[in-house]
């Protein structure tokens, strides 16, 4: 992977004359770098690592294993895009093993979520089977460990 998509990945916010810097480039350089990779569709988007734990809000997600059928022409193409545009699904992927797809899900509560998998997922044609699988805590997360290292102080000892 190209070093300014490394960079822009562990900080999508550092600044093009910083990144410049640390890539001995010019800053315009690094501009137009970023201009094309957006316009290309190799970046497609920015987002902030938000750990929810730290939130007040009710919040489930769900990581949900999914079979199906491929389909003669579209293999599991049309599948994984119909799964994909359901407000309630954040990330769909196609999977080697014993399962097809993999989608991570996100609803207010457990009844939420039951009703995504029950109601609209396990209905659509092609979909063979589900298992889902509820997260309960998030330790890190594309890359960023959720926890803060505590450091420890030793207490001072005075004679």
């Amino acid at each position: 992977m190209d070093e300014l998509l490394k960079l822009l990945r562990h900080n999508a916010l550092e600044s093009p004359k910083n990144l410049a810097r640390m890539l001995n480039l010019t800053e315009e350089a690094v501009k137009t770098k970023i201009t094309d990779y957006e316009r290309t569709g190799v970046i497609r988007g920015y987002q902030a690592i938000v750990n929810t734990d730290q939130l007040d809000v009710s919040l489930v997600r769900a990581v949900i294993e999914i079979k199906v059928t491929p389909e003669r022409e579209g293999g599991f193409n049309r599948l994984a895009e119909r799964v994909s545009k359901f407000t309630e699904v954040e990330s769909v992927w196609l999977m080697s093993g014993t399962y097809d797809l993999l989608a991570i899900v996100t609803g207010r509560d457990l009844k939420e979520v039951a009703f995504f998998v029950s109601e609209k997922l396990a209905t659509i044609e092609g979909i063979v089977s589900t298992a889902t699988h509820f997260m309960l805590k998030t330790y890190k997360s594309n890359g960023v460990l959720m926890e803060v290292e505590k450091t420890h102080e030793r207490l001072k000892v005075s004679p």
